[in-house]
This record gives C-alpha cells, sequence and structure tokens, in this order.
C-alpha cells in the first residue's frame, strides 16, 4: 500500500467520508506538508481502495446538489491499516532525503555558495517550525495521536536546525571543503 493510500484510508477509518470531506480534513491537517496527497488524487485512491475491498461506497442523499458517493473502511481495510501502521512504527524511516544526496555531492559548490544554500536550507526549517507551532497553537484540542505527529514533526525540526547550524559553525571554522578532482584524459 503506498503512503498516499494509506493516508486516504486512515481518514475513511477515521469516519465514513466523500471525497471532498477527505480534502478538506487533507487541508486542516495540512497533511500534504509529509503525505503526497494531491486533490485530484483522492478519488484515484478511493477506487483503488475499494478495488482491493478496502473501503466500500454507497450514495448518500446530499441537501447541498447530488447524492455523494461516501466511503467506508471495511474490516479488510480495517486490518490493512493496523498492519501498515504496525509497520511504519516499527520500521524507522531510511535516510533518503535530497539533503543526503546533496551533503554527498556538497564539495561541487564554492564555498560562499556552499554556505549560502546551507543557510537558505536552516532558515526554512526556521520558518516551517514557527509556521508548525502557530498551526498547534490554533488547534488545543487535539486528538493525542494528533498532537503527537506535530510533537515529532517539531522535534524533527528542531533536530535539524541544531545540526545544520553545527554543521554550518563547522564550515566556518574549517574552511573549503575539499573540491572533487577531475578525472585525468587519456592521451
Amino acid at each position: 500500500m503506498t503512503h498516499a493510500e494509506l493516508a486516504v484510508l486512515s481518514l475513511v477509518a477515521e469516519a465514513p467520508r466523500y471525497g471532498y470531506e477527505i480534502e478538506l480534513v487533507i487541508q486542516a491537517r495540512e497533511m500534504r506538508n509529509w503525505a503526497d496527497l494531491g486533490f485530484s488524487s483522492i478519488y484515484y485512491h478511493l477506487g483503488r481502495l475499494e478495488r482491493r475491498g478496502l473501503v466500500h461506497s454507497t450514495r448518500r442523499a446530499s441537501p447541498e446538489g447530488p447524492a455523494r458517493k461516501v466511503y467506508r473502511c471495511t474490516g479488510a481495510g480495517a486490518e490493512a491499516l493496523r498492519g501498515a501502521v504496525y509497520l511504519s512504527l516499527t520500521n524507522p524511516e531510511p535516510a533518503d532525503s535530497p539533503i543526503q544526496l546533496a551533503l554527498a555531492n556538497l564539495p561541487v559548490l564554492p564555498p560562499t555558495e556552499m554556505r549560502r544554500a546551507l543557510h537558505r536550507y536552516r532558515d526554512l526549517l526556521g520558518e516551517r517550525l514557527k509556521h508548525l507551532r502557530r498551526n498547534r497553537d490554533g488547534q488545543p484540542d487535539l486528538p493525542l495521536h494528533v498532537h503527537a505527529m506535530f510533537a515529532r514533526s517539531r522535534a524533527m525540526l528542531r533536530a535539524e536546525i541544531r545540526w545544520a547550524d553545527g554543521f554550518l559553525a563547522q564550515l566556518m571554522k574549517s574552511g573549503p571543503v575539499a573540491r572533487p578532482r577531475r578525472p585525468r584524459r587519456n592521451a
């Protein structure tokens, strides 16, 4: 199951929902910050989940217009969700972030550009942390699991900021990072 399918399934497992209602929850929880969920893909994922028997849909009359297709989690869907959540909690994420690849190739940048890019990265982390704090402060009555999600995101951002500050300090002390040698041309 993809991360996007898992996110959609989890929202349907919380309560029966129609597609646009799922979009509203995604927006309210700012799930796009951590889940790759485009608005247009919600119905695609719902269709995939339904074909696999993880959700079931019924039409329900709507006072605002035509009948809506409401999705409910099936028993198989609840079991798949439990299994996926357990697996995610017991397997730490791999460190395959784009920053890892950038660090591996850092010497290709001139020293001033390297420091400028790292300062920008650090500043953007700080902006994300401020945004997360503001958003969280505006929602005091979150369920424990949602609070934990925001708390983990804040902790990860604070740790990344500490790392960036420390690395920038090392760069300032040590001078330029060794640039890679160019391969020799054979004559």
